[in-house]
């Protein structure tokens, strides 16, 4: 049979006190304030279809395939069909506010920019031996071995082994500055330089640079970017006050006891 233990709000508090995560939580608490602020006075609201369709959004991204698994989840994270309905509320009204607020300064932010949208895709290999990376190199070169012959016999986790060392699709800001301005310099596809770095000698074959468009995914990226920044500009503005449980010398003494 299951013990039953009862943790109390103030326990909650307090563990999250303990943990050192009140700064992460106050911020977050101030960030909704900020927005629900901001769209109650640019008059944005939350119509019932578009809470259904984020609500739905929700369920497809949890997996919640079944009202069962709908119910087990609140449950886990102890919520009410209210409290889904909030979050599904709060995330709407973010995205409207921000779209709101920056949807006219995306396309001069993105020319602005515009290399840190570029991208690439390419396959690594990190090794120890300087010597070894300019070998392998040079046999690349000549064609007496493939980079994906290289992957099997040089990477160790098994994962990246059988994907040939492929890192997937990468930003400038992803890759360190060293291996970025090499990477985006090539003409792929190209096995670029051994490049030597404090992580080991990486070997580097670039299969593509993939220019940026401005289509509604990325638009979408760049409003939630200047968004983000403007609730950072926000929340440095305030002095956040939280009102805490007051927790006396006695109480002290006795958590420090269980401790």
């Amino acid at each position: 049979m299951l013990k039953t233990l009862n943790i109390s709000s103030e326990d909650i508090i307090r563990n999250i006190q303990l943990s050192c995560q009140i700064p992460e939580f106050l911020e977050a608490i101030a960030k909704q304030q900020i927005i629900a602020k901001a769209a109650s006075e640019e008059g944005i609201t939350v119509s019932e279809e578009e809470l259904q369709q984020e609500g739905d959004h929700l369920r497809l991204e949890k997996k919640l395939v079944t009202a069962k698994d709908t119910w087990t989840w609140l449950k886990k994270h102890h919520l009410t069909l209210y409290d889904f309905e909030a979050i599904a509320r709060n995330n709407v009204l973010a995205r409207k506010l921000a779209a709101h607020l920056f949807d006219k300064q995306v396309e001069k932010y993105f020319y602005e920019h515009y290399l840190d949208y570029v991208t690439t895709a390419i396959y690594e290999v990190i090794l120890d031996d300087r010597d070894l990376a300019l070998e392998l190199f040079y046999a690349l070169q000549e064609g007496e071995i493939t980079f994906q012959e290289i992957a099997r016999q040089y990477i160790q986790e098994p994962e990246l082994r059988c994907a040939s060392g492929y890192k997937g699709i990468q930003y400038r800001k992803d890759l360190r500055p060293e291996i970025a301005a090499a990477v985006f310099a090539a003409h792929p596809p190209e096995t670029i330089k051994p490049i030597v770095t404090s992580k080991g000698v990486y070997l580097i074959w670039v299969e593509e640079i993939i220019q940026p468009e401005l289509d509604e995914k990325l638009n979408e990226e760049i409003q939630q970017e200047l968004f983000s920044l403007w609730l950072k500009q926000e929340i440095e503005l305030m002095e956040i006050v939280p009102q805490l449980i007051d927790v006396s010398h006695e109480q002290s003494e006795e958590l420090r006891k269980q401790a």
